[in-house]
């Protein structure tokens, strides 16, 4: 089962610097479209604003004006922020983008005016739209306002001069501080314009011009206040919860090639046709938490506050599940699952699962593991629980098994044939002499030196081997809402 965390007090992390006399009006106008009885029923809400010097809109400038909102988007998600407030039309040309790299809302401002719009002129169909060259060479307002429902009009030139460019960008435009002469000139010729083309609503496509709609209006064609529209939108609670990317966490390093044989498993079973149809993974590779194994069964120091750390960094990260492809750790899980926010995705339960419906007659298991898992009986409970019984291989050939993993020339030490593959042979032909037919590789470098479906033993027997590292991987790939192949 997947838990979810309560929904947090809103939190509006303003970006600013994009448009500075912009952003300030949209941070003030969403303190106005609060309702609120008091200070203490307003919203947390931090203003952010840093200069961004990288004019123009090329593509240098671009890159800049990216990687400045997806490092301030970053900043505000440490500080608690549940929702970015974007004040700037040209950055919603690539709004895709930076959805996709963040869990946090990014409030849609061209959403927003298309909500108002439809709110309070629903029978407006030609909307005129005050834009920059850049975001009408994009089409950004005709992907919100596109036909049939819609028709976008725009400005014409005006003796060869874009009216509402030079009015923001001009050398006595908005940008500069004007908010007289020149500028609202240009931006009501601008408005005659669309008015003259049919259009039955003008909507301000830049920050600035909002600043000074009121004197901007040509006739009996209303125009907008687009940051109002935005601050009303945001405040509303009618802002969709994000749809993230489902995120699988995994405890790396425990041990190495057995992450990796992890990782493998999760890419060939998950069914893509493209690179960005596969499940997306964040990995915490700690190779330094203390041995599992050392700490159950001898003196080795105590696993917990890794095992804790790591999967708190994944947590962190933005996990929604986390797997630990370690069968000894899970003896640690009951410790640490508690003081998550996100759950561990048990390995050892989701096998025993598998194995009830795979080998519904079956009620002895033979379980290959490391002494510690034996010791520890995580595998004995799990299996009792669902009225099963662990058989381990007898105390010589454990000790064949544990020299298959942690021996000189163990799968541990890198090796997956000679004496190895010897010794955990030796134990799978001691299980099938106790009559054992279904068998757990339960320790994750195992499935390196033998591979999981059937083995065939001396004299033509037959047991089947369970890798619960591919148990786990196809769980994983199910809860991220993929069907495993």
């Amino acid at each position: 089962m997947i838990t979810r965390m309560p929904e947090k007090r809103r939190k509006y992390g303003v970006i600013g610097g994009l448009g500075p006399l912009a952003g300030a009006d949209v941070f003030f106008k969403l303190a106005q479209a609060t309702p609120a009885a008091s200070d203490a029923d307003h919203a947390d809400a931090i203003f952010e604003q840093y200069p961004f010097r990288c004019s123009g809109t090329g593509s240098a400038a671009t890159t800049a004006r990216k990687l400045y909102i997806f490092d301030m988007i970053r900043d505000f998600e440490k500080r608690g922020v549940t929702t970015i407030v974007l004040p700037c039309f040209l950055s919603h040309t690539f709004i895709d983008e930076l959805n996709e790299n963040t869990n946090l809302r990014i409030a849609n401002i061209v959403e927003a005016v298309r909500s108002h719009v439809r709110n309070e002129h629903p029978h407006a169909r030609r909307i005129g739209v005050l834009a920059s060259d850049y975001t009408r060479e994009h089409r950004l307002f005709e992907r919100y306002f596109g036909a049939p429902r819609f028709e976008v009009l725009h400005p014409r030139l005006h003796e060869g001069i874009d009216l509402v460019t030079q009015a923001v960008y001009g050398r006595d435009g908005i940008k500069r501080g004007n908010l007289h002469g020149r500028p609202v000139e240009l931006l009501r010729r601008a408005c005659l314009d669309l008015a003259d083309q049919g259009a039955e609503v003008i909507v301000p496509g830049m920050t600035e011009i909002p600043l000074l709609p009121d004197s901007i209006a040509a006739g009996a064609v209303p125009v907008i206040d687009s940051n109002m529209a935005y601050a009303q939108y945001i405040v509303s609670g009618c802002l969709d919860s994000p749809s993230p990317v489902f995120k699988v966490g995994v405890v790396g390093g425990v041990g190495p090639a057995a992450t990796v044989d992890f990782l493998n498993k999760i890419v060939r079973h998950t069914p893509a046709s493209r690179d960005q149809d596969h499940i997306k993974l964040l990995v915490e590779h700690n190779p330094q938490i203390p041995d599992r194994t050392a700490n159950l069964i001898g003196d080795g120091a105590d696993p917990t506050v890794s095992l804790y750390a790591t999967c708190k960094k994944l947590e962190d990260g933005g996990a929604d599940i986390i797997a630990i492809p370690c069968n000894t750790a899970h003896a640690f899980v009951d410790r640490i699952e508690p003081y998550l926010g996100i759950p561990i995705v048990n390995m050892l339960s989701v096998t025993v699962d598998y194995l009830r419906e795979t080998f519904p007659s079956v009620r002895n298991i033979g379980v290959l593991a490391t002494s510690g898992t034996i010791e520890s009986g995580v595998y004995r409970t799990a299996l009792a629980a669902s009225g099963l019984n662990q058989v381990a291989p007898e105390p010589a050939l454990q000790a064949r098994v544990m020299a298959a993993i942690y021996g000189e020339k163990g799968v541990k030490a890198g090796f997956t044939t000679g004496q190895c593959h010897d010794d955990i042979r030796a134990a799978i032909e001691g299980l099938l002499d106790a009559g054992i037919e279904v068998m757990i590789l339960g320790c994750t470098e195992l499935p390196l030196l033998v591979p999981s479906g059937v083995f065939i033993g001396r004299a033509g027997r037959r047991a089947q081997l369970v890798d619960p590292t591919e148990v786990l991987a196809r769980r994983c790939i199910a809860y991220a809402g993929r069907v495993a192949d």
